[in-house]
């Protein structure tokens, strides 16, 4: 085998949107588009929330800070509204500590500096509010509740460095008792999203379960979230690494017992690309985003 068609091949089997995961087949993605992965088709987001009737969950992955992206998020949660759903939004953006912050917010009870402020947004997040506005926009609005998803920061800074065992009895009472690293689908999307070469030995076992955490943390907060509240639809908002092929936050979910949803996963490329059927239910292609 030549040089340059093994690098071709190795290509194919890291693009993380070409993994052989879920359905077979490929679909093709043109650019600025939303596309049904099912039959191709070009989509709407009130598609989307059409493809969620009776669904509880629906998984919204993106690319950070890229407006298109987080438009799209906004008028899926419209669209269900729309549909007379009773919406509830999770956030990868905020860490659990500051969900009395972000009640304020969406019950309309503070004002966008006082919330970025108390919340402290750019030590949270770091990307510009001014992307997210359309999400707490028509939240806000519609007066749909609003959930910090993620676990504290420094809890996946110490896993990644120590493992499970460099969490506090403490720590561990706040999360779910089996996070599990055995998911060898998850180690497949989370290998191809580190260019096919993940770190190995102990300190690539470390970082890998810091990726369990961040998804098992931020899905546990989510099914927490739910109990006890009359909403029939739980829209996740996270990084498309989160949600690929129903693999991170939805597989989590799923495997407590708490259903199943829809999928889209989001990206960007100057061309149309191929992605694998089972990447999720909708992928939306948006070009790079100019620096």
């Amino acid at each position: 085998m030549s040089l340059i068609v093994g690098a071709f091949i190795l290509a194919m089997q890291t693009d993380p949107m070409q993994l052989k995961i879920g359905p077979e087949g490929n679909v093709s993605c043109p650019v600025s588009q939303i596309t049904s992965t099912a039959s191709g088709k070009v989509s709407t987001p009130d598609d989307i929330a059409a493809a969620a009737d009776g669904k509880a969950w629906v998984f919204l992955g993106e690319n950070h800070a890229t407006a298109p992206h987080q438009q799209l998020h906004a008028d899926v949660i419209a669209a269900l509204v729309k549909r007379e759903r009773r919406v509830m939004v999770g956030l990868e953006m905020l860490t659990r500590p500051k969900q009395a912050e972000l009640d304020k917010f969406w019950k309309s009870e503070s004002r966008r500096f006082q919330f970025l402020k108390d919340a402290d947004w750019k030590g949270q997040w770091g990307y510009g509010y001014s992307f997210y506005s359309p999400i707490f926009d028509v939240c806000r609005k519609n007066t749909v509740p609003m959930v910090a998803l993620n676990v504290p920061r420094d809890w996946v800074r110490v896993v990644g460095q120590k493992g499970y065992a460099g969490l506090t009895a403490e720590q561990l009472q706040q999360l779910p008792a089996n996070m599990a690293l055995d998911n060898a689908n998850h180690r497949a999307v989370f290998a191809s999203l580190m260019g096919g070469h993940p770190p190995t030995g102990p300190r690539g076992e470390s970082i890998y379960a810091a990726q369990v955490l961040w998804d098992e943390g931020m899905a546990d907060s989510a099914i927490k979230a739910r109990r006890d509240t009359d909403r029939d639809v739980f829209v996740v908002l996270a990084g498309s690494g989160h949600v690929m092929y129903r693999q991170g936050i939805n597989y989590r979910i799923a495997k407590r017992g708490q259903g199943d949803g829809i999928t889209v996963v989001m990206t960007q490329s100057d061309e149309t690309i191929t992605a694998s059927k089972g990447v999720g239910d909708f992928v939306y292609v948006t070009p790079p985003t100019k620096k």
